[in-house]
């Protein structure tokens, strides 16, 4: 049976980069998942109320932090899960005939950007490869994404980043984090919606601090 999942492209507009508005689209997001995914609800609160109460220069400043200047992880889930393997080239090239099949318009990102991969699943009409795509590839890169932002991995980045730039650009404030409450109340509504199971390991370091490392010894 097709699942209901609209619902996902209320979050992919939180994993696009902040435009006016961002706040009342954080606020549409938790008053669904309130009603609907009350896990999920509960995670994305404080990121809501964080939002809501952030200049719009502020929003966007812990968007660049999270993803993008000096990151402490990526949104390309291919890139999180297999780096620049022949693996992401796959997982690139069939997202793209996906995307394609639906007139799933990808903008400026690759077609692996989570942002892009959540505006697809409601769009899907094939049942089983929504769901090998929720279980396979979001639901792992997204444990992995999550645990990018744990003291102890943010620390290891920084050093890396201060090895590389020789200088580490400083974080917005206590709440550099907070991207981690969205990748949460995500991960908990497609565990919701999924069945996804706990069977990943866990890693001392993040995939996304491998690869960046090997890039930069590639560079060099």
């Amino acid at each position: 049976m097709k699942k209901t999942i609209a619902q996902y492209k209320l979050l992919a507009a939180l994993f696009d980069y902040p435009q006016a508005g961002y706040a009342g689209k954080a606020e549409e997001a938790q008053q669904f998942l309130e009603e609907h995914c009350l896990e999920a609800g509960k995670l994305l609160q404080p990121f809501t109320a964080h939002m809501s109460n952030a200049t719009f220069p502020h929003q966007q400043e812990l968007f660049l932090r999270s993803f993008d200047v000096q990151a402490v992880t990526t949104l390309d889930l291919g890139y999180v899960l297999f780096g620049d393997d022949y693996k992401r080239g796959e997982l690139l090239v069939n997202l793209n005939r996906e995307h394609r099949e639906v007139q799933n318009d990808c903008g400026v990102e690759l077609s692996d950007h989570l942002a892009n991969v959540l505006r697809l699943l409601p769009k899907m009409e094939d049942a089983a490869i929504v769901e090998e795509l929720a279980k396979k590839i979001i639901a792992p890169a997204l444990k992995r994404m999550i645990r990018g932002f744990e003291p102890e991995q943010i620390e290891l980045k920084d050093k890396f980043y201060q090895k590389q730039h020789k200088t580490i650009i400083e974080r917005p404030d206590a709440h550099y984090t907070i991207y981690q409450k969205l990748l949460e109340a995500l991960y908990a509504m497609l565990k919701a919606d999924f069945g996804i199971e706990e069977k990943e390991p866990v890693e001392k370091t993040s995939d996304f601090l491998k690869n960046i490392h090997i890039e930069a010894v590639l560079e060099g």
